[in-house]
């Protein structure tokens, strides 16, 4: 029985977790990281770090849920480059007003 194949019928722990979907990954904790996730891409936003530092109207662009990092583009002061910022180092998020 602890063996699994397609015929029989399987009932051990490893087949069982074989058998279930597999979730998605959300390592990434705190306001700012859920905020994050929900946030449409190409939104403006000002970032507030934890260190006092103000990255304003800087763009979102995606957070990458398995290392929480959120990426960021900057077409005001540097045009075509990126940032990237770890959610959790996040201390509020301003959202521009159209």
């Amino acid at each position: 029985m602890g063996n699994c194949s397609n015929k029989q019928r399987c009932n051990c722990d490893k087949c069982e977790t074989k058998k279930q979907p597999k979730k998605t990954v959300n390592n990434c904790k705190g306001c700012i990281c859920d905020q994050l996730r929900r946030l449409q891409t190409q939104t403006e936003v000002d970032v507030f770090l934890s260190g006092g530092q103000v990255l304003e109207d800087v763009v979102f662009i995606t957070l990458n849920q398995k290392d929480c990092c959120a990426f960021f583009s900057d077409p005001e002061t540097e045009p075509g480059s990126t940032l990237i910022v770890d959610c959790q180092k996040i201390q509020a998020i301003r959202i521009e007003a159209d």
